[in-house]
């Protein structure tokens, strides 16, 4: 089992620049490909990134592509998402998300263990 505590929103104005983290508990957190998931109000929960165990695969939204990066530190029980070029529609909760699964990891039902969130709000 992994407990996950997000941390780095905020308030940000259109073409700024967020760094999220996420620390998690626990031994077993390489064995884990790491998500992050948003959810925008009236909105349904949606794909942001992911990244596997060893860090050579990651995947990406269409709609954050080239502008966000996701990164993980094993050694220190951590992901992270950099969040160049925001927009105002990159508002939202953002969820830090783990799971063993090794494929399908668009996909938010593939995900056993889920962080709290941390709020994003980007001003135009």
């Amino acid at each position: 089992q992994v407990q996950l505590v997000e941390s780095g929103g905020g308030l940000v104005q259109a073409g700024g620049s967020l760094r999220l983290s996420c620390a998690a508990s626990g031994r077993t957190f390489s064995r884990y490909t790491m998500g992050w998931f948003r959810q925008a109000p009236g909105k349904a929960r949606e794909f942001v990134a992911a990244i596997n165990r060893r860090s050579d695969n990651t995947y990406y939204a269409d709609s954050v592509k080239g502008r966000f990066t996701i990164s993980r530190d094993n050694a220190k029980n951590a992901v992270y998402l950099q969040m160049n070029t925001l927009k105002p529609e990159d508002t939202a909760v953002y969820y830090c998300a783990a799971t063993y699964a090794i494929a399908t990891v668009q996909t938010y039902n593939s995900y056993d263990y889920w962080g709290q969130g941390t709020q994003v709000t980007v001003s135009s």
